[in-house]
């Protein structure tokens, strides 16, 4: 299992919070922008962010939804209902749900993709070892 270091209680700088969350700064910057963040990241008092261990989490959150293929729309508007706090909790499962179908839509899409490529491979794979693979078809050129 992966040791997850603690995050001190000056918390780290967007540096530090890139290499421990596998997301670039510029990344960081952009989420803080596009309204992504469920509270404000601290700042030093010569204005410098730091990162705590909620924002480690939700970056992680966010990276997460991103890469399963929620919008940034609606990862917007999920950070949003979560920074309203309590009293939303159904419109928040509703969402999760939703994007839940989404993700198994995908992922049966891509199995039967697999299932193709796998096709071919056997396919090739008995060609060559029958030793007639020249007999593919291929376009003429």
């Amino acid at each position: 299992m992966l040791e997850v270091k603690p995050v001190p209680d000056a918390g780290l700088s967007i540096a530090e919070a890139a290499d421990r969350t596998g997301v670039s700064v510029h990344t960081l910057r952009y989420y803080e922008r596009a309204g992504l963040v469920v509270s404000p990241v601290g700042r030093t008092s010569g204005g410098r962010r730091r990162y705590h261990k909620l924002d480690l989490d939700w970056i992680t959150v966010c990276t997460r939804l991103r890469a399963t293929g929620m919008p940034i729309r609606t990862i917007r508007h999920y950070a949003e209902l979560v920074a309203a706090g309590r009293g939303n909790e159904k419109e928040r499962l509703a969402l999760m749900e939703a994007h839940r179908a989404d993700v198994l839509a995908k992922l049966a899409e891509l199995q039967e993709n697999l299932e193709l490529i796998d096709h071919k491979i056997d396919v090739y794979r008995g060609r060559l070892v029958a030793g007639d693979a020249d007999r593919l078809w291929a376009p003429r050129a």
